[in-house]
């Protein structure tokens, strides 16, 4: 069916344009500033503060057999690992109290099933907070591995006087697959949209996998007690209650990247996702506003282009009819290519290699998957923390 250019293709036309100025008005206030930040020269003369890294972990034996040593080796003078065994039916027990045995550096706080009324982490999470000794907190999980033993330090070193809250960056392995691709892409996605929003002075969240922040912080706002009823957010909504504009601080630096196992099907990968979406709806209005400005000028913006293909232009000039179309191409490369650019150059700075080339191909992709999930956690049962 052809529409003709009249005045609703004019409409269209008229809104498919907003939609790439309010994009580009993105790119320019917001994920410019990751582009040019400038990664920060290691402290080389501070006095490392001692450190509790807290990790809440659910039948997770495999994983802490291979990744809690990396943790527990780190180039770091005073720290404590706490892992909090959260009504594990495993073998994991067995292998933390083994290796509690061996390194003083461990501590265990072990959980019933009877104990945890909530679903997900942050029951399990804030007593591994509040059995930490020391006030400088550092959170990962169970599945994910520093890329170095200088994680800690480099992490440290960025407080400075003010700061109560860091937010760095949890890369996923690369594979040689699609769901790796997806995988990877959207946590390069999401951590565009909140690092540079938190360089803009609106911090709004965090992963749970490679943050930090201080025991006092926590205890100050009463933990997760405002949230604790929903399954996810310990990582975005506390986050979002506590982070402003002057104690907040992004890291970049590869030194302090922790590294995760990224799930095996797509299936894991969506339950995933799922949970991750639920929390959202719980933001701020403002966060809200721009986030759903942005998301929906994404979706509407392809969506228009599609459907100006199909507008016959009501001019009597026959170059019109190829014209048009080259119009539209040549609106679409005004829209595409800075963002290209942009978040080319920001995985390239977040160290992640291999995405820059499919960029356009996975923004289309998550324009049309995002909405879908967020459809499907309306009228199909919430997803539940393992």
């Amino acid at each position: 069916m052809v529409i003709h250019y009249d005045s609703v293709g004019f409409v269209l036309s008229a809104v498919f344009m907003l939609m790439v100025l309010i994009q580009w008005l993105f790119y320019g206030a917001f994920f410019l500033r990751l582009a040019l930040y400038k990664k920060e020269i290691p402290k080389t003369d501070f006095s490392p503060e001692p450190v509790s890294v807290v990790i809440s972990a659910r039948n997770e034996y495999h994983n802490l057999k291979r990744f809690l040593p990396k943790i527990l080796d780190q180039d770091y003078p005073d720290f404590e690992v706490v892992v909090v065994n959260d009504c594990s039916d495993d073998e994991s027990t067995e292998l933390l109290d083994d290796m509690a045995r061996h390194n003083p550096k461990l501590k265990l706080v072990h959980l019933t099933q009877s104990l945890n009324f909530f679903q997900g982490k942050k029951f399990p999470l804030s007593m591994g907070i509040k059995s930490a000794k020391h006030d400088l907190l550092v959170l990962t999980d169970a599945d994910c591995f520093p890329e170095s033993n200088q994680w800690l330090r480099s992490i440290t070193a960025a407080y400075h006087p003010g700061t109560e809250v860091l937010l760095a960056y949890g890369p996923y392995q690369k594979m040689k697959s699609l769901l790796n691709s997806l995988i990877r892409f959207d946590t390069l996605h999401i951590a565009i949209q909140y690092l540079s929003f938190a360089l803009a002075g609106l911090p709004y969240m965090g992963v749970g996998r490679n943050l930090s922040y201080r025991k006092s912080l926590f205890l100050k706002n009463k933990g997760f007690t405002s949230h604790y009823k929903i399954a996810s957010g310990d990582d975005d909504l506390f986050i979002h209650q506590v982070a402003n504009k002057h104690n907040t601080r992004v890291l970049i630096q590869s030194s302090n990247r922790m590294l995760s196992v990224p799930k095996k099907t797509f299936s894991e990968w969506i339950r995933q996702k799922r949970r991750h979406l639920m929390t959202g709806k719980f933001y701020a209005f403002k966060i809200k506003m721009l986030l759903g400005a942005y998301n929906m000028c994404a979706s509407l913006f392809y969506v228009l282009l599609v459907a100006l293909f199909f507008v016959e232009p009501a001019f009597s000039y026959q170059d019109w009819f190829w014209l048009f179309p080259a119009v539209l191409v040549f609106v679409f490369a005004l829209k595409t290519i800075p963002q290209w650019i942009i978040f080319a150059k920001i995985a390239s700075k977040l160290g992640e290699k291999g995405l820059k080339w499919i960029i356009p191909v996975m923004d289309f992709f998550f324009v049309i998957f995002t909405p879908s999930l967020l459809l499907l956690n309306v009228f199909v049962r919430k997803p539940k923390w393992k």
